[in-house]
């Protein structure tokens, strides 16, 4: 199996994927990995091509959860309960694939290792 990261977001408050939410992948060491929006098939696909950047070690996925919701038109508090989101995680066998579906509103989070 090839091995990297794939993240998938769905905003379960609509029942549709999260097109649009912007997603920053980063080391634990804080040098980024990628960063992009996340596609109308639900997938951050920038990080499609990019399983050899993948090494052992730390991780953290920023979801930039706020302004998502925003720019969908809802009314958020001034001070937003989530307003950007880190997730840290690790890699340990880097032959293997990380997916990580997020399922997300603007008031909770839910996530766990897939693909393994």
């Amino acid at each position: 199996m090839k091995g990297g990261v794939s993240i998938h977001v769905v905003d379960v408050s609509s029942g549709k994927v999260a097109e649009g939410l912007r997603v920053v992948v980063r080391r634990a060491d804080g040098e980024q990995v990628c960063s992009g929006r996340i596609a109308a098939n639900g997938l951050l696909v920038e990080l499609s091509n990019l399983a050899e950047r993948f090494t052992q070690g730390g991780y953290e996925v920023r979801l930039e959860v706020a302004d998502f919701y925003r720019a969908q038109g809802m009314t958020l508090p001034e001070v937003p309960f989530l307003d950007v989101l880190i997730y840290q995680f690790g890699l340990d066998d880097t032959r293997q694939h990380y997916h990580l579906p997020f399922k997300l509103t603007a008031w909770g989070v839910s996530c766990f290792r897939g693909g393994a």
